[in-house]
């Protein structure tokens, strides 16, 4: 009997636990279990006291190149000593593992484990360290190019809400909320298209999902997936804008947003401009990451995913930000 075609899978943690031993000549004893599925799949790779994360990317998800560009920037990033999780080569030197699924070739790359583990609310004195880690990271990254995908309007806006739209009635409030919000904040990226804001390679999508903090609250950051060339002020501005979906209490939330920025700042200065795009440039990151879970949708089609995850999404995250900093809407 032929087999039914797939779209997504999940691919079978014994059976790579088998595979990452041969390749990377770790011992009988490797284990591997699912960590989380989503836009890519990830498995906690353990061969006694030793950890790794093994990174499975979906169907037509990143290319050779794109993988192999992050590859180079971890390693960069690694030797000038900033602290990220870094690509491990196989016993043949390679970095990228070609899987064949049901659904077609996917690639895996196996990366070192971060120690120490995640935390969803932490002290001021945490926040000053990522903002140091940060800031040191994007010294090493200022100016540099990377062979990836430029954040701009088009792609952070324009493609994302045309993504987003099947998901909501387009007449709802927060549809024609979310569009104006869009044609505002379009208007004042290609404002900032002009601007001085430094440049570089950005990582994007810095939180408390992607670091880890060991005992001695030192940071580990990792999930490059989405790095690529940018205004380094949209690592800022997304981090802040997490900060303040997590932190509800105002005093609590503009003493860790101190921190981080005193911290960020005791490595290299953020302009007056750069903060004055940390609104916008936050926002157009957060609906830029609405617009990919939509067009994930088979990677992330559970309960969840759905109009009122949407409306959700606008109401208590995009506008929550918008009135707080009393952005306009647009025409």
């Amino acid at each position: 009997m032929t087999s039914f075609p797939v779209s997504s899978s999940i691919l079978s943690a014994t059976h790579l636990a088998t595979f990452v031993q041969s390749r990377y000549n770790l011992s009988i004893n490797t284990t591997c279990s699912l960590l989380k599925a989503g836009v890519n799949h990830s498995y906690l790779i353990t061969d006694g006291d030793t950890k790794f994360v093994l990174r499975v990317y979906t169907l037509n998800w990143r290319s050779v190149t794109e993988i192999e560009e992050e590859i180079k920037l971890l390693d960069n990033l690694k030797q000038h000593g900033i602290p990220v999780s870094y690509p491990v080569q196989d016993t043949d030197d390679n970095y990228i593992q070609e899987l064949t699924a049901p659904e077609g070739k996917r690639y895996g790359v196996l990366f070192s484990y971060a120690p120490g583990r995640k935390s969803l609310s932490y002290s001021t004195d945490i926040h000053y360290r990522v903002g140091v880690a940060m800031a040191k990271m994007h010294l090493v990254n200022h100016n540099q190019n990377i062979n990836r995908v430029t954040y701009n309007a088009a792609i952070m806006l324009e493609e994302a809400v045309v993504r987003i739209q099947p998901f909501i009635d387009n007449s709802a409030d927060e549809f024609v909320f979310l569009e104006k919000v869009k044609r505002y904040l379009v208007t004042q990226l290609d404002e900032l298209s002009t601007s001085t804001l430094r440049r570089g390679i950005v990582h994007l999508d810095i939180w408390y999902d992607n670091m880890h903090f060991d005992n001695n609250g030192d940071i580990t950051i990792f999930d490059f997936d989405f790095c690529g060339n940018g205004w380094l002020c949209l690592d800022i501005g997304y981090y802040v804008m997490q900060l303040h979906k997590i932190e509800k209490e105002e005093t609590e939330y503009q003493l860790k947003l101190k921190s981080f920025l005193d911290g960020y700042e005791s490595i290299t200065p953020i302009s007056e401009a750069e903060r004055n795009a940390i609104p916008v440039l936050g926002l157009s990151v957060f609906i830029f990451f609405l617009g990919i879970q939509c067009n994930r949708y088979e990677n992330w089609s559970n309960t969840f995913l759905n109009e009122i995850h949407v409306k959700l999404f606008i109401n208590l995250l995009i506008r929550r930000w918008y009135n707080y900093h009393q952005l306009p809407e647009g025409n």
